[in-house]
């Protein structure tokens, strides 16, 4: 049984609020709250208010997994991650760690203003608990990635603070720890330096067996990133699953799957498209399906009133967020729909042998054939299109091929 790198179990965080009542102008205001503070200090419970910023929150990750954590502002991503990185301690509950955690959390959080960026390599990897030979063996790999050379003997109070990200996060995953922290201060660098960490997050992972924690609110990162994500709300875990579902879910929490798996829509008087589902051509409702098989995205629809006439579209992306193709009803019905006036189902049929293996996400719109948007939802549906050796044996790794792979028809002469 492998152990988790990282098992957090009911963890709870709770922080007090004081409300205080606002002081008036004047020295006579100033003297009365002086001379009756001892009894206001005394009378401060009725004052307090608490705030739980985590609740019972459980989960492990496993060694070399990456885990993407998102949720809203206020959600308690950051609080967690500065429990996890022993910057704070929990209200209640357990976190166990094997291994050494590197974080990089806000701007400049372990450096040392006054020292030169030279000096703060040192200093950081001391406080991960490397000797000055193991940080001297990756001191060059250090300022080579972070491309600071020139300033490496300048205080780094003096850095920009698309500079100090670029030490931080050098620093911080170059020292081999085993477990590396990263909350959305990557946002602060530039969009090439954004690309490299990633590719270095991924390097980590995959080739060194290193497990990540990421935060963004960029959800193609995430996707691109993290097979698996944490969604957090209100300070507990509303979702974790594959990173999709978990995207899927932040982007419209209306969506929820039935034991059936359906993804079924909250019921509201303005909704179209209430339900929506994968199946096999066999009708059977599945998450996944083998690459060779031919299969439907399902849905249903409701008839707040009716309108008409109607066109339906089916967008398929990628995991990234990509659109990889959109089919209309027009397309195989000849012109839209006339009328919709009654509850009616759907259904989009995929050949076998098209999508490449891979993530998808599909979204539904109910709109005018060119005009007003009735409903749309958004990644409706997360499914896999899983991966069949024997095809792909012959062309190498699949990632190298495309999105899709269609049956097409080919003809040939002599010259």
């Amino acid at each position: 049984m492998i152990t988790p790198a990282l098992r957090v179990e009911n963890l709870s965080k709770r922080y007090l609020i004081w409300h205080e009542h606002q002081s008036g102008p004047g020295l006579r205001h100033a003297l009365n709250d002086a001379f009756t503070g001892f009894f206001k200090r005394r009378g401060r419970r009725r004052n307090v208010e608490e705030f739980w910023a985590l609740r019972n929150v459980s989960f492990e990750v496993l060694p070399g997994e990456v885990i993407g954590v998102i949720g809203r502002n206020g959600a308690g991503k950051s609080t967690l991650l500065k429990i996890l990185s022993r910057i704070t301690e929990p209200t209640s509950g357990r976190v166990t760690i094997q291994g050494r955690v590197a974080s990089l959390l806000e701007v400049g959080t372990g450096f040392h203003p006054e020292l030169t960026g030279r000096e703060n390599i040192f200093l950081n990897g001391a406080i991960l608990g490397m000797s000055r030979l193991e940080i001297k063996a990756k001191f060059d790999e250090i300022v080579a990635f972070a491309e600071v050379e020139r300033f490496l003997d300048t205080p780094v109070k003096r850095f920009s603070s698309g500079m100090y990200v670029r030490l931080a996060f050098a620093v911080a995953a170059h020292l081999e720890p085993d477990i590396l922290i990263v909350d959305e201060v990557l946002a602060v660098g530039d969009t090439q330096f954004q690309k490299k960490c990633l590719g270095k997050m991924e390097e980590v992972s995959q080739n060194q067996g290193r497990t990540v924690l990421f935060v963004s609110h960029n959800m193609g990162v995430i996707q691109n990133l993290c097979p698996r994500a944490i969604l957090l709300e209100h300070g507990e875990v509303i979702c974790d699953a594959a990173s999709t579902v978990v995207v899927a879910r932040y982007l419209d929490p209306e969506s929820k799957a039935g034991a059936d798996g359906v993804v079924r829509r909250e019921n509201r008087a303005e909704n179209w498209l209430e339900t929506a589902w994968l199946e096999t051509a066999h009708g059977i409702t599945v998450g996944a399906i083998s690459c060779r098989e031919p299969f439907r995205v399902c849905f249903s629809t409701a008839a707040p009133r009716e309108v008409g006439p109607v066109e339906f579209s089916l967008r398929i992306n990628t995991r990234a967020g990509q659109p990889v193709f959109t089919s209309l009803y027009s397309q195989s019905a000849g012109m839209p729909l006339d009328r919709l006036d009654h509850p009616s189902l759907f259904a989009v049929h995929i050949p076998g042998s098209f999508l490449m293996p891979g993530v998808y996400s599909a979204d539904l719109a109910l709109h005018e054939p060119v005009g007003a948007i009735y409903d749309r939802w958004h990644a409706a549906l997360s499914f896999e299109i899983a991966e069949d050796n024997s095809a792909f044996a012959r062309y190498g790794s699949y990632h190298e091929i495309g999105v899709v792979m269609p049956t097409l028809q080919w003809s040939t002469q002599k010259k």
